[in-house]
């Protein structure tokens, strides 16, 4: 969907709707005008305007793009606080979950705009699932190798190699050699709450 279409208009209790007191403050604390936020999110200023004005409502890759423009998070965006945010993790407090057959370690503090976890691919598990979801995808193969398609094209990364893509691009993981894969993984989360792992084999979620 064009960011410039219209959304559909949010029912009450609906999440989003707390999204309009901030987003003229943040705005302003970024330095922008309303036509250069505008332009910079593919929206017109009166489109925007009424997003600020809580006359509409945005869709989530319209809170995405707002976000990057204005150097926040989708939580924020949303009002949302999260009290007692710790900076590290630690080792000992990360345990595995497991779904899909897919091996899954908290890698970062929840809370944030962006989820780190460390993620073990088992060789022929999930590999014809495609995903397509709003946000950004980030990867860093620790070992093994990995069979990345992206769209209509597939690569081979190595122990080393990384890939930094948008995930509406239609994508499939798999591990290419029987001893599985060892991955760093971090990926935005366009939904609150924010600390919800994002697991399960369905087509169309995130790994």
């Amino acid at each position: 969907m064009n960011a410039s279409d219209a959304a559909p208009s949010a029912g009450p209790g609906d999440e989003l709707t707390a999204v309009a007191p901030q987003l003229r403050g943040l705005r302003r604390r970024a330095g922008l005008t309303l036509e250069a936020a505008a332009r910079a999110a593919g929206l017109s200023p009166a489109h925007l305007s009424r997003l600020e004005t809580g006359q509409r409502q945005p869709s989530l890759p319209m809170l995405l793009a707002l976000a990057r423009i204005y150097g926040t998070t989708v939580s924020q965006l949303l009002g949302e606080t999260v009290a007692d945010r710790n900076a590290i993790v630690r080792a000992g407090d990360m345990e595995p979950t497991r779904a899909g057959g897919w091996t899954y370690v908290q890698a970062g503090a929840p809370g944030r705009g962006m989820q780190a976890l460390r993620v073990r691919v088992p060789y022929g598990s999930q590999g014809d699932i495609v995903r397509v979801h709003p946000g950004e995808e980030w990867l860093y193969v620790l070992s093994g190798r990995l069979r990345l398609r992206l769209g209509d094209t597939a690569h081979l990364l190595a122990p080393g190699d990384s890939a930094h893509f948008d995930s509406l691009t239609p994508h499939r993981l798999a591990a290419e050699d029987h001893d599985g894969v060892e991955l760093l993984f971090v990926h935005t989360l366009l939904q609150s709450p924010t600390a919800t792992l994002c697991l399960g084999p369905l087509t169309g979620e995130l790994p």
